[in-house]
């Protein structure tokens, strides 16, 4: 599937370059998006890279809020990785659910325990500012807080659990696929132990700043590119954790490259592509969770914009975005881990706890952004298609308001 998305990609990106170009009346910068991060329940706890898809450097300072809702939904599920190779080795040559590793006695057969529960619908709020540097430099700024709720309407209109389950019962999915009814709608369970015996526990109403974010980045002049309207730009990005769970601070490097063309009747369409890499825990503060021992995340992401101008110079502009970032945990142990759970209580998705972590996150988000050169405002929503419930279901809206000039 990801092999003929990045073919429908290139040959729409090729298709535009071929295409007549026409004088721009853009004040867009690039691609506007809002931050579209998932609201994924070890997510919050790092940084994380929102692809920057601008082509010039911030010119005006600006005072931007990011509000985001997301679904995340895991039944119990625990998890017994062995440590001994020969047991590894053995357990390889079995499907995951056909396993047989006796882990009784850890004298005799050890291994690495851990366990999880999720039921929530995460909030996470972004406040940021971005400011020029200098001619070719810009910084963002970004402090991230989340809030841990149950997602009763009228608060969580798209995200709750009625909402999502309306949809599985009448639309697609059939009555009850992953057990939400099962555990009962509209509540908190939110706890992970690690491998090392740590524990992370949230509750109803729990609120916590996360950390704060500073993004740099550089848009270099590359005449012949530029000439030809493609405009790239590299990041570097500093993160300090500030959860209880996760005092750290991580580092990441990005790399993102802009193609954008003029079309009649004050038509303009932008494709962008990038890729980033964050290392986490690059330096932690104090003892932390261990949220996956992968210790890097890597991710890809493409976007197409289409915008349509008024009278006015006002804006309206459509966006579909395709990412996907690497698993949070090392994938080789996914070929001998062993998982338990109530499989025979739910239709689907029992294991997707643990089984998750060990996979490449895939979302497509849908964006609607209306600019002006004094406000602006975008719409999204995002959906994971693989249906691994990190999050299943997420919306957000941005706000973002110049306040010098």
């Amino acid at each position: 599937m990801l092999k003929n998305i990045i073919l429908i990609i290139t040959c729409g990106f090729c298709f535009i370059l071929s295409a007549q170009q026409q004088d721009s009346i853009s004040f867009k910068n690039g691609i506007e998006k809002p931050n579209i991060l998932s609201t994924h329940h070890f997510g919050i706890f790092s940084a994380r890279i929102n692809t920057n898809f601008k082509i010039v450097s911030q010119k005006n300072t600006t005072i931007e809020f990011n509000s985001a809702s997301g679904n995340n939904f895991h039944p119990f599920v625990e998890t017994y990785i062995p440590k001994d190779p020969e047991v590894q080795k053995e357990q390889s040559k079995l499907i995951w659910y056909h396993r047989n590793f006796h882990f009784e006695n850890q004298e005799t057969t050890p291994a690495d325990y851990m366990n999880i529960v999720i039921d929530a619908v995460i909030k996470e709020f972004r406040l940021g500012i971005n400011f020029s540097l200098a001619k070719k430099h810009d910084l963002n700024v970004s402090l991230r807080s989340c809030l841990i709720t149950k997602g009763k309407h009228p608060f969580s209109p798209f995200t709750s659990d009625e909402s999502i389950e309306w949809f599985h019962s009448n639309i697609a999915g059939g009555e009850d696929p992953y057990g939400r009814r099962y555990y009962g709608l509209n509540q908190v369970n939110f706890k992970y132990q690690d491998r090392y015996g740590n524990t992370l526990e949230l509750y109803n109403n729990d609120f916590f700043l996360s950390g704060i974010e500073f993004n740099h980045h550089y848009y270099p002049t590359f005449s012949k590119l530029n000439a030809k309207n493609i405009y790239l730009n590299f990041g570097s990005h500093l993160g300090i954790n500030t959860s209880k769970y996760n005092s750290s601070l991580d580092f990441g490097l990005s790399a993102n490259a802009v193609k954008k063309i003029a079309f009649k009747n004050n038509y303009e369409f932008n494709a962008g592509v990038g890729i980033n890499v964050l290392r986490k825990n690059l330096i932690n503060f104090k003892d932390v969770v261990d949220l996956g021992n992968n210790p890097y995340l890597g991710t890809v992401e493409a976007d197409l914009q289409i915008s349509k101008y008024t009278k006015k110079k006002n804006y309206n502009a459509f966006s579909v975005n395709y990412q996907i970032q690497s698993s949070y945990n090392q994938q080789k142990e996914a070929d001998y881990y062993r998982l338990i759970g109530k499989w025979q209580e739910i239709n689907a998705g029992w294991h997707n706890g643990f089984s998750t972590l060990y996979t490449k996150l895939s979302f497509w988000t849908f964006i609607y952004t209306y600019g002006r050169p004094n406000f602006t405002m975008s719409l999204y929503f995002k959906e994971d298609l693989y249906v691994n419930n990190a999050p299943d279901f997420q919306t957000g809206i941005n706000f973002k308001v110049p306040i010098f000039k």
